[in-house]
């Protein structure tokens, strides 16, 4: 399947504001605004490919989210930087019921959690973000399927617990499906997107995709020019346009 990885969106109530959070702590730049989205883009050098598009929701955030982020760190030194920077830029700490770990569990203004990473050789060259990671019942079937989707190989395997997907080009972050027993009950806010190549026939894209194990995902509103849909697990995600 020759769909591929384009964006991770995130619903905001105030998306200028999230997308400047954002864009100061990770040391990219706002590349797109328009009234219904933000786009923040990382520099090349980087070697994330996807942009943080912030999409205006009316919804307030209701519970823990199923997909966030894990930024890396270089050394203890540089992960109390980017805590600290978080903490002046309008984060704040949270307490999951973590207790004593070595990370730092935080959320943004508008308390979509994060973590920040103490050193890992497998982060050590990610860029800003280490991790895209998903709360998943059963890790390795959703990595199965989102290998098959996205073309990204399964490069890293804890058991039961955690399965981890990288891009072929062996930059950028992780994205990662973490053994997690909590039920979905509302709409993520979180969600990747998808997009065949350029010339592509959508439609059959769509099947595809529906073959490989999705099913479609109904959020009422107008007709889109992009499917939305969900994982074997029920997070969503949408089937852009080819491009």
């Amino acid at each position: 399947m020759d769909t591929r990885l384009v964006n991770l969106v995130i619903d905001a109530a105030r998306p200028r504001v999230l997308a400047d959070f954002w864009a100061a702590l990770l040391g990219w730049r706002v590349a797109v605004e328009e009234p219904d989205e933000i786009d923040v883009r990382a520099p090349e050098t980087d070697g994330w490919d996807l942009d943080l598009v912030f999409v205006p929701v009316p919804e307030p955030k209701a519970g823990k989210n199923r997909i966030h982020l894990d930024l890396a760190s270089r050394t203890p030194a540089h992960q109390a930087e980017l805590v600290e920077r978080a903490l002046e830029l309008g984060g704040r700490r949270v307490d999951l019921g973590q207790g004593a770990v070595p990370w730092v569990v935080l959320a943004d203004p508008e308390g979509n959690e994060f973590c920040v990473l103490e050193p890992r050789d497998r982060y050590a060259r990610t860029g800003a973000v280490a991790s895209i990671l998903v709360d998943a019942h059963d890790p390795a079937a959703s990595a199965d399927f989102w290998t098959r989707i996205t073309g990204w190989p399964i490069q890293a395997r804890e058991d039961d617990v955690l399965v981890g997907l990288r891009a072929p080009s062996g930059r950028g972050p992780w994205l990662e499906f973490l053994r997690n027993d909590d039920v979905k009950r509302v709409k993520n806010r979180l969600h990747l997107d998808i997009a065949p190549p350029a010339g592509a026939d959508h439609t059959a894209a769509v099947s595809a995709i529906l073959a490989a194990g999705a099913a479609p995902a109904d959020l009422g509103g107008p007709p889109l020019p992009w499917r939305v849909l969900a994982d074997p697990e029920g997070n969503e995600f949408c089937v852009l346009t080819p491009r």
